[in-house]
C-alpha cells in the first residue's frame, strides 16, 4: 500500500512549518544580526556595556524575540512531526527529541543575557565589585551566550539531519530541496561540534557553515506555504498484517 493523499492535518501542519521558518528567520536576523551587531563590540568590554546600558530596551527586544524564536521552534517540531511521523514514526520522534534539546539549549542560553542587564545595573549589592570588573563578567556571559548557542547548533544540525532524510524518503517535496536539508543540516553539526573542539575555526568558518542549511529552511518555508505537499510514494504498513 503506498500514502496516495495528503490528510488535511498534515496540510495544516505544512503551513506551520512554512510560516515558522520563515518566521523565525526573521526574527532571528533582528535578535542576532541587528541587535549583536548594533550593541556587541567583540573585543571592547566597556563599549560594549557602555552601548547596552544606553540602549537597553533594544537589549531586552532582542532577548524577547530569542523567546519568541523559541515558542516557534516548538510549534515547527510538532508540526514536523505530524508531517513525517507517516513515514517513520521512530525516526520522526528521535528527530523531534534532538530538535527539542536544541530548542531547550537554546532558551536556557539565553539566560545569559539577562545576567548581562543584572551585571550592568547599578544595583547596590554589585557595589563592591570595580565597574571594570563588572564590565568583564558581562562580556564573558555574552561570550556564554555564543558558546550556548554552537551546543544548540549541534542539536539542531542532528535533528535537521534526521527530518531531512524523512523528507527525502517521503517525496512530500522535491529530493534535491531534501538533499539540500540533510546536506546543510550534517554541515552546521559538524560546523558547530569542530568549533567547540577548536574555537578558532570560528573566524575561519564565518557563517559560511550555516549557510546551506538557512536556503534550505527559507526555500522550505515558500515551499509549503505556496506549494504544498505533493502526493507520497512513501510505503505505509498494511494495518491488516499487523
Amino acid at each position: 500500500m503506498t500514502i496516495s493523499t495528503i490528510e488535511e492535518s498534515q496540510r495544516k501542519a505544512a503551513r506551520v512549518v512554512g510560516f515558522a521558518y520563515l518566521f523565525a528567520m526573521v526574527i532571528a536576523v533582528f535578535a542576532e544580526s541587528y541587535v549583536g551587531g548594533q550593541l556587541i563590540v567583540f573585543d571592547n568590554a566597556a563599549e560594549t556595556a557602555r552601548n547596552i546600558m544606553a540602549h537597553e530596551l533594544l537589549f531586552r527586544l532582542g532577548i524577547a524575540s530569542s523567546l519568541i524564536i523559541v515558542v516557534s521552534d516548538v510549534a515547527l517540531i510538532a508540526a514536523l512531526y505530524v508531517i513525517l511521523k507517516r513515514v517513520n514514526k521512530n525516526l520522526a520522534v528521535f528527530a523531534a527529541f534532538l530538535r527539542l534539546m536544541q530548542t531547550a539549549v537554546y532558551a536556557v542560553t539565553t539566560l545569559n543575557y539577562l545576567d548581562v542587564l543584572r551585571l550592568l545595573s547599578g544595583a547596590g549589592y554589585l557595589q563592591a565589585v570595580g565597574t571594570d570588573h563588572l564590565q568583564a563578567l558581562a562580556r564573558l556571559s555574552i561570550g556564554s551566550y555564543g558558546a550556548g548557542l554552537n551546543v544548540a547548533f549541534v542539536f539542531l544540525g542532528l535533528g535537521s539531519t534526521v527530518f531531512g532524510y524523512l523528507w527525502f524518503k517521503s517525496n512530500y517535496i522535491a529530493k534535491a530541496l531534501a538533499v539540500l536539508g540533510v546536506c546543510g543540516s550534517l554541515l552546521l553539526a559538524a560546523g558547530s561540534f569542530a568549533i567547540i573542539i577548536f574555537p578558532s575555526l570560528a573566524k575561519i568558518l564565518s557563517l559560511a557553515y550555516m549557510m546551506p542549511l538557512g536556503v534550505f529552511e527559507i526555500t522550505m518555508g515558500f515551499w509549503l506555504l505556496f506549494k504544498g505537499l505533493r502526493p507520497s510514494g512513501v510505503a505505509e504498513p498494511d494495518k491488516a498484517s499487523g
